[in-house]
């Protein structure tokens, strides 16, 4: 009798302690959840900030000059968006400067130390792309690596595509 007390007392803790393992594993990756969805946020209100900048800042003054200051913006235009790994002329346009500062330093001037994005310091993870022959089309693409990413994981990235006129 007492070996049957004591098979059913510990098969009740070996069922609680996988449950108890299961909130835990569930706990983590609601966090895990949580944050992913704060990165994106930041990425979305990142590239909303710089297409803002773009739609109030251009010359629309005539054809040419909208297509001529619309070019200032581009940032970084080559590389692989599914890689995150921009290259090429950045931009000297101010806007596009602070924007690049924000999220590498938290700062418009730089002067911060803490990025908006895990991996928002690392210059190849941002590209502004602008493509004039079609009807002015604007590709803003921002990239993060969260901490909790792998090893060789490839960075999360948020594109929004508009067109100025």
């Amino acid at each position: 009798m007492a070996r049957k007390f004591l098979r059913r007392h510990r098969a009740a803790a070996a069922s609680a302690a996988f449950g108890i393992l299961a909130l835990v594993a569930m706990q983590t990756a609601a966090v895990s959840a949580v944050a992913d969805a704060q990165y994106r946020v930041e990425a979305v209100n990142l590239a909303n900030r710089i297409l803002a900048q773009v739609w109030t800042t251009v010359d629309r003054s005539s054809d040419a000059n909208l297509a001529t200051s619309l070019l200032l913006f581009e940032h970084q235009a080559t590389g692989n968006p599914a890689s995150c790994s921009f290259s090429g002329q950045a931009s000297a346009t101010p806007a596009v400067t602070a924007w690049v500062n924000m999220m590498a330093s938290g700062t418009s001037d730089g002067s911060g130390s803490k990025p908006l994005l895990p991996g928002g310091d690392n210059a190849a993870y941002q590209q502004i792309q602008v493509d004039t022959g079609t009807s002015n089309r604007v590709t803003i693409t921002v990239c993060w690596l969260p901490p909790s990413a792998p090893a060789g994981s490839l960075p999360n990235h948020h594109t929004v595509v508009a067109y100025v006129n």
